[in-house]
């Protein structure tokens, strides 16, 4: 089994989380705390989720399935962040760090998948 925290990705993703919780969160519209932001969060807590899922797992391949998810989840979080700035919840410097965020978490992950691959 594989310790979650000694991840620098996880970290990361961890980090995220918690920067949509408490800086972006509170930006949206009472009118979208149920649609938007809701899969937002929804999304952004799921990448570190699935690197603690996979790193129970025993094999590189289950581990690396679960970064495969998790990949998955950082895209559909960085296309949340786009259409919130789009319409106007956050702020285009509030979308700037999110981009920066979701992109290394983004390269960290592609990078421990491939080094797990390789």
């Amino acid at each position: 089994m594989r310790d979650y925290r000694k991840y620098e990705v996880w970290e990361k993703s961890h980090e995220l989380v918690l920067f949509v919780y408490k800086e972006v969160a509170p930006s949206f519209p009472k009118y979208e705390q149920f649609d938007l932001l809701r899969q937002m969060k929804r999304a952004a807590y799921s990448i570190p989720f699935n690197i603690v899922e996979g790193c129970g797992r025993n094999s590189d391949k289950d581990f690396v399935h679960f970064l495969d998810t998790s990949l998955g989840s950082a895209h559909e979080s960085e296309y949340c962040f786009l259409l919130a700035k789009d319409l106007g919840f956050i702020r285009k410097e509030l979308y700037t760090v999110l981009y920066e965020k979701i992109n290394e978490v983004k390269a960290k992950t592609i990078n421990l998948i491939k080094s797990i691959r390789s």
